[in-house]
């Protein structure tokens, strides 16, 4: 069984002037669903307040919850911030954090959004408003759930509002691997960055990421990974960069929970990021990651219950 998270605020109308697929969460949340039993559903709690403050600037965090966000922000965003979008960006860091704690229960277990690595202090960006890995990363270390955490980033954009928001914290390592021509023009500095040219393959990517992600994991010991699962290093994706198959991004995903398996981490995705204009498209992808994940990690689980 996989367990998946998901609240209904995840699935919301756009907002106007917004260039982002609003419809890519639905359409993940019913494809999941056509997996009847195999799927074990957890809706969770808004994020408290607070531990959006403990990442965030308070300041920004009033201005979100109170759909008044200022333009400049709103431009940064990408799309206003309505009511709607306020609820939906406290349900999100919700979730990340219910999947963790799900996870470390049963090894695996997936939020059906999130992975919004831009949002930075005092600003969201890149389509991104709160920054739920790093919410969930302080949360988790700060009540003395675990005591380290590896947020590791195989979205094709760099990680930067997670990186930055974590900087100096050796309770929370980050781990991004990115097209480094893309978007951001101007990189956080992570734990570790692992930059790619424009067009890298299959063979060349898989190479790279268990080369680098591999000696990651063995140095820093984290007790958790925050996986940001995003599927934009398709060869298709309109605002990648790279020249990943769909059999090299189901190859990522083994890749990534046989490292976890052999370490006997647990592993909490988001969903990250998807772009183009068949959301159908976008969100199998997005669902191909999280049923690979789940049966290839389900087999500690399956293990565990036997013994």
């Amino acid at each position: 069984m996989i367990h998946v998270v998901h609240h209904p605020a995840y699935v919301t109308v756009a907002p106007a002037r917004s260039t982002y697929r609003w419809g890519k969460n639905g359409a993940i949340r019913d494809l999941l669903r056509q997996r009847g039993d195999a799927v074990a559903w957890t809706e969770p709690d808004l994020m408290p307040r607070a531990w959006l403050e403990a990442v965030h600037d308070p300041d920004y965090v009033a201005e979100v919850l109170e759909a008044r966000v200022p333009p400049e922000k709103t431009r940064r965003i990408g799309f206003p911030v309505t009511g709607q979008v306020a609820f939906r960006a406290q349900a999100v860091p919700g979730g990340s954090w219910t999947a963790a704690m799900l996870a470390l229960e049963h090894g695996f277990a997936a939020n059906t959004a999130g992975g919004s690595h831009h949002a930075l202090a005092t600003t969201g960006a890149g389509y991104c408003v709160f920054n739920d890995l790093a919410v969930a990363a302080v949360r988790l270390v700060e009540e003395g759930t675990v005591e380290r955490v590896a947020i590791v980033d195989c979205d094709v954009h760099q990680g930067d509002g997670t990186a930055a928001l974590t900087a100096g914290r050796p309770d929370i390592v980050t781990y991004s691997i990115h097209a480094e021509k893309n978007f951001p023009a101007r990189k956080a500095r992570s734990t570790l960055d692992v930059g790619l040219p424009d067009g890298v393959d299959d063979d060349a990517y898989l190479e790279r990421l268990s080369a680098t992600l591999i000696p990651f994991l063995d140095e820093h010991r984290p007790d958790i990974i925050l996986y940001q699962a995003g599927v934009d290093p398709f060869v298709e994706d309109r605002l990648g960069r790279l020249s990943i198959s769909h059999n090299g991004l189901i190859a990522r995903e083994n890749l990534i929970a046989d490292l976890a398996l052999a370490r006997n981490l647990p592993l909490a995705s988001t969903v990250g990021g998807g772009y183009g204009d068949d959301v159908m498209a976008i969100a199998e992808r997005h669902v191909a990651a999280i049923l690979t994940l789940g049966e290839r990690l389900g087999r500690r689980n399956r293990a565990r219950v036997e013994a």
